[in-house]
């Protein structure tokens, strides 16, 4: 028999009742394990009704008694590492090692909010006009909701409920569809760490959940990660239905490399950042920037690193990258690589034709690299979200500035360099979210926030960090005055001794 993935709401685990069911397929043998509910109208309205609920004493809580679950919360998770990843391995296929390391990053945010105490202290300026005091304060929205994408279904999940939460928010998970099971396993965990029920609630499900979220009247606000025509969608519907929203969307991640590079630092850069997780992360490297004469032994640096990674099951110590998340992704990202040799790029390496030993049903695609690469070319155009690499040649470092900041996409990029001050000049220039001198994934750490430019952001704050909790809190101006005490009305003795 299948096994089956439900809803979590209300703190327990809840049938689906839609009758429709999506599968969850393994991507190293394409056998599809698992089947999960998909909810209807009605079970999204079921688990928004849940979140209200515990919102009317858990919006009132402590602070004290919201960090002492996170505390807790955030030991478990600790000991649960090596469970979560394998769900995330088993349903997604990266690897152990980048699963673990997807926690990890996780972890920060659970960090982040055992730590909002001092997040949420307000603002105080006494005296502003003869005994008025003003104070600033920030206070949770309400239900929040979050819908996360599939390549990292543990990591994107844990940078938006438990901050929300520790807001004094209550919070609607609804996951990828492709690969459940983490979200399920994140809120058992905050269920035995005492997360009162309600609190935190998953609802599996397609376009039909989605919509009954951003339609929903009790959802304050939404925040998303995914591609971006999707999160182009999210943003405009759920703000006409009066929601705040932060939908972070796609992008296509640059590498300027100046002749002065350390060559070898680079090339290993470009082989982790464009080919780690199989490619498929928003934060992956997709376009390399040659600058100058350097490109023929740069790209010779880079297909010497590729052609010795292991591929195979995410299971297999071994394997150091696994496959794509479904058969019809590989296609789609296949045909990229026929669709650039076709538009002029030179292919340096084509993984199309990649099969595992023993495994040869599963969706498996080998490295491919891309060499002077047209920005005309749909390989350059498009977010590929697979392992593939494209290498564009320039003059100078200003044709390479303009070339990146004619992209329609703003989420990363990074320099590769031994010069401070063209590094700079760099990090001030390009027209990009988060930026790495000599780091190709910049990733910010939890207290600071993860968000791009452009069209790989639509709304106006980014994820975690200060911007997180000011995306999920909302602000109050309280102007007092009081009368002086010695000013107390006859008969009322305050122990002040009248002034007149």
């Amino acid at each position: 028999m299948t096994k089956t993935v439900n809803h979590w709401i209300g703190g327990k685990t809840v049938e689906g009742t839609s009758g429709q069911y999506g599968p969850v397929t393994d991507p190293a043998t394409g056998a599809v394990t698992t089947q999960v509910a998909l909810a209807s109208v009605e079970e999204v309205d079921a688990a928004v009704a849940a979140a209200k609920a515990a919102y009317a004493t858990w919006g009132t809580s402590s602070l004290a008694q919201r960090t002492t679950v996170l505390f807790r919360y955030r030991a478990l998770l600790d000991a649960h590492r090596d469970d979560i990843a394998a769900l995330i391995t088993a349903e997604h296929g990266k690897v152990h090692s980048d699963a673990l390391g997807e926690v990890a990053r996780g972890l920060e945010i659970v960090e982040l909010a055992c730590g909002i105490t001092t997040q949420l202290k307000g603002e105080l300026s006494t005296q502003v006009s003869n005994r008025v005091d003003v104070s600033s304060i920030r206070q949770s929205l309400g239900v929040v909701a979050g819908i996360t994408p599939f390549n990292f279904p543990a990591m994107v999940p844990m940078w938006m409920f438990p901050l929300a939460i520790a807001c004094g928010n209550t919070f609607v998970l609804k996951p990828s569809e492709k690969d459940p099971s983490a979200a399920n396993l994140l809120a058992e965990l905050a269920s035995e760490a005492g997360l009162p029920d309600g609190v935190l609630n998953v609802l599996h499900g397609d376009k039909v959940a989605v919509d009954g979220l951003l339609d929903h009247p009790d959802v304050a606000a939404v925040s998303f990660v995914g591609s971006t025509p999707i999160a182009r969608y999210i943003h405009a519907t759920a703000s006409a239905n009066g929601k705040r929203v932060q939908a972070l969307g796609g992008a296509k991640n640059h590498m300027l490399v100046l002749p002065d590079a350390d060559l070898d630092a680079a090339a290993d850069a470009a082989v982790s950042a464009a080919y780690g997780s199989a490619g498929e992360r928003c934060m992956a490297i997709s376009a390399v920037v040659a600058v100058g004469a350097i490109g023929d032994e740069l790209v010779a640096k880079i297909r010497e690193r590729a052609e010795k990674i292991t591929i195979g099951p995410g299971n297999d110590p071994a394997s150091e990258m696994g496959p794509l998340i479904t058969a019809a992704h590989r296609d789609k990202v296949a045909s990229y690589v026929t669709g650039a040799a076709a538009q002029g790029a030179e292919v340096v390496l084509d993984g199309t034709d990649h099969t595992v030993e023993g495994f040869e049903d599963g969706h498996w695609i080998g490295l491919s690299l891309l060499d002077k690469v047209s920005t005309d070319s749909d390989a350059y155009k498009d977010e590929i979200f697979g392992p593939v690499l494209c290498v564009l040649r320039v003059d100078t470092y200003e044709d390479g500035v303009a070339l990146m900041n004619a992209s329609p996409f703003g989420n990363g990029t990074a320099i590769f360099t031994r010069d401070g001050g063209a590094a700079r000049r760099f990090q001030l220039e390009v027209e990009a979210g988060m930026v790495g001198v000599n780091v190709p994934i910049p990733v910010p750490v939890g207290y600071h926030s993860f968000g791009g430019w452009k069209d790989s952001l639509f709304g106006d704050h980014h994820i975690y960090g200060n911007d997180g909790v000011h995306f999920y809190t909302r602000g109050k101006v309280v102007t007092t005055r009081w009368p002086d005490p010695a000013d107390a009305p006859a008969g009322v003795d305050l122990g002040f001794p009248r002034n007149h």
